[in-house]
């Protein structure tokens, strides 16, 4: 141990020893140690716990959905790189492309509903591609019809070839089309078209205009014979549903249901484009949409005769028509839109962007609407046709 020498003077020396350590310092140091060394290890000990936690929580197994929840929520939709024949996609051929169809009923506002669609940049949607008889004449020619379509080799005005990002077209669920053969001979085919009148099973034809129209009818033949003319009912998606169903969730395509709410609006619509078809109130032109409030106002004028006594199953059977597509497609991924919705609804659309996994774009049209305001201005009723088993009542309101 040093030792520390004072000099007093030459004659005296004093030797002090050393002051030593004080030992309450040391035990300072010592505890700050151990609580810096507790304070680690529990801070380790904790971020080792979470990480098991997560770990556990990764692999748990999360409940079946119950039936009741809707399928377009839980379902990815397809993506595909189609390779077309009549043309190159070019530098958007890596680019993916989802397919739909648009499966509705004449005057549900569907035909509005694809302008919108096709105000997309990115969206090719064809129209109704299955109005014309050889298309649709059996389950192979649909096919055939349909592979065109989703690989890109279907051309009309609303397609944007090498990058679309979405391809599809427009179903009538409730067309019928007849066409009419003499000795053989294919003459023309049109639509089905509804009167008001007593449902028969044969109702003979009326020749107008040189254009044969046929009753109201509810038939289930495939063909049949009238005055040399032979009568051929061809039915598509709704005949055909299950090979149709099929197809669809072979080929990943998603289903897009628009209905109308109002059924009564829908029947006025339906009975006043018939009415234009051969009157052309526009200057000699049937013209089932219009881009302009004159034109609207022109064919609103004309007000429909409603026979009540047919009214409500008529409505029923429309009813029933959109309850079967749901039934016959439910397998299949879909949406179900309503033509009232959209109208109120802007955001509506934005959840069909992205059922088809599109990136959201303000979709607009130039399509104005026909008939507007009270529906009780816009039909004639016969007042002897109403009794109390007849009024319209409960879901079905002027």
């Amino acid at each position: 141990m040093a030792e520390y020498i004072c000099v007093l003077n030459k004659d005296s020396i004093i030797i002090k020893p050393a002051k030593k350590t004080p030992i309450l310092l040391r035990m300072i140091v010592l505890l700050f140690a151990m609580v810096c060394g507790v304070y680690i290890c529990s801070v380790c000990l904790k971020q080792i716990s979470t990480n098991s936690k997560i770990k556990i929580q990764d692999i748990q197994v999360i409940e079946r959905p119950s039936p009741d929840v809707d399928h377009e929520n839980l379902q990815i939709s397809s993506v595909h790189y189609p390779n077309p024949e009549t043309f190159t996609r070019a530098e958007c051929v890596h680019n993916p492309v989802r397919y739909f169809a648009i499966l509705s009923m004449q005057r549900s506002g569907s035909g509005w509903f694809e302008t919108l669609l096709n105000s997309h940049v990115n969206v090719s949607s064809n129209g109704e591609i299955f109005s014309v008889l050889e298309r649709r004449i059996n389950i192979s020619s649909i096919t055939e019809t349909l592979d065109k379509v989703y690989n890109l080799d279907w051309f009309t005005s609303a397609s944007k070839n090498e990058c679309s990002a979405a391809v599809g077209f427009k179903w009538m669920l409730n067309q019928d089309i007849w066409y009419y053969k003499q000795n053989g001979k294919k003459e023309q085919h049109q639509p089905l078209e509804k009167q008001n009148g007593k449902k028969e099973e044969h109702q003979p034809l009326e020749k107008q205009n040189g254009k044969y129209n046929c009753g109201k009818v509810a038939f289930s033949v495939v063909s049949f014979l009238f005055d040399g003319y032979q009568l051929v009912l061809i039915r598509g998606v709704m005949k055909h549903h299950k090979e149709i169903a099929d197809y669809f969730n072979h080929r990943g395509v998603s289903a897009i249901f628009l209905f109308r709410r109002n059924l009564l609006r829908r029947m006025v619509s339906v009975l006043a484009n018939s009415y234009d078809r051969h009157a052309k109130l526009l200057n000699g032109t049937h013209k089932s949409h219009v881009h302009s409030t004159e034109e609207a106002e022109t064919l609103a004028k004309y007000k429909p005769m409603i026979n009540s006594t047919l009214l409500i199953s008529d409505l029923k059977e429309a009813e029933i028509t959109a309850t079967k597509a749901l039934e016959y497609f439910n397998s299949t991924r879909h949406i179900v839109l309503y033509y009232e919705d959209l109208i109120k609804n802007p955001t509506k659309l934005k959840d069909v962007q992205a059922f088809l996994g599109l990136p959201v774009m303000d979709l607009t049209s130039r399509q104005v609407k026909i008939h507007k305001g009270s529906l009780a201005d816009k039909v004639v009723v016969p007042l002897k046709s109403f009794d109390n088993h007849t009024t319209p009542r409960g879901q079905y309101k002027w």
